[in-house]
């Protein structure tokens, strides 16, 4: 199996280096011609608009469509889910529409305000660490959509056919959990390949800790890849700004510059 990583912006490197521990074969995507040969995709945390603006300049908008088509598998973490998403609120903005749920950006606060938190989940008994980065928060999941996790009584993990959704950021944590399920889906022969629909969750369906851990913003940032020279985004300059000041490190992973 070869899994891309959109790697235009954002935290393209921490899913390299998953994967990389995981032992599955991985390249960087820029341009549709790159696409070729993928048995699935990752679209990474970053800035959603930067990232879509990219998409339709270079001609990946079709060519990812075309790669759920013909059977692939896509994972969107943060950014990525809004990319994904059929619908974006506040503010509204094209996506690729491709998973029926709808995602309102930065909702959970400002980015100095990130944290680590544990969340219930499907995936396992134990629950499931959560990096939560400026991300975005699921309003609305469609009938075809299973929630495979949740936090503070939101979905933050979804699924429906070979499309998976992430409002955390699974690549920054230790756990491989999440990764294994996305390469589960890419290579099952059982998981349908267009949206279908799924039961309606049962009451009491996840495992909720009876006294969730939580961390700091201390903690998360401890959790980032080590800064070397990013690119950080205009929207978020002056939070960063501030990080730095308080904690002499910034609060996003290094971008790399094309």
């Amino acid at each position: 199996m070869k899994v891309g990583i959109l790697a235009v912006q954002g935290d393209f490197e921490a899913h390299a280096e998953m994967l990389a521990r995981m032992g599955v074969e991985h390249r960087y995507v820029f341009r549709p011609e790159e696409l070729e040969g993928c048995d699935a995709l990752i679209l990474p945390g970053g800035e959603s608009t930067t990232q879509l603006q990219f998409l339709q300049e270079e001609g990946l908008f079709d060519a990812i469509t075309q790669l759920v088509q013909q059977g692939g598998a896509i994972f969107g973490t943060c950014a990525g889910a809004i990319l994904l998403a059929r619908e974006v609120r506040r503010p509204s903005q094209p996506s690729l529409g491709l998973l029926d749920i709808a995602v309102a950006r930065n909702a959970y606060g400002r980015q100095i305000a990130s944290e680590v938190k544990w969340g219930a989940t499907k995936l396992k008994e134990e629950p499931l660490e959560m990096v939560f980065i400026r991300a975005p928060i699921i309003e609305r999941v469609g009938p075809g959509v299973e929630v495979l996790a949740e936090s503070e009584g939101h979905p933050v993990l979804v699924r429906c056919g070979r499309l998976l959704a992430a409002a955390f950021h699974p690549e920054l944590a230790e756990d491989t959990t999440v990764h294994a399920e996305f390469l589960r889906m890419a290579a099952s022969s059982d998981v349908p390949r267009d949206s279908h629909p799924h039961e309606g969750i049962p009451s009491g369906a996840f495992h909720h800790p009876a006294e969730p851990a939580r961390r700091t913003i201390s903690e998360c940032i401890a959790l980032l890849p080590e800064d070397s020279g990013a690119r950080v985004d205009p929207d978020f300059a002056n939070d960063v700004e501030a990080a730095i000041e308080s904690h002499r490190e910034p609060l996003i992973p290094p971008a790399a510059n094309r």
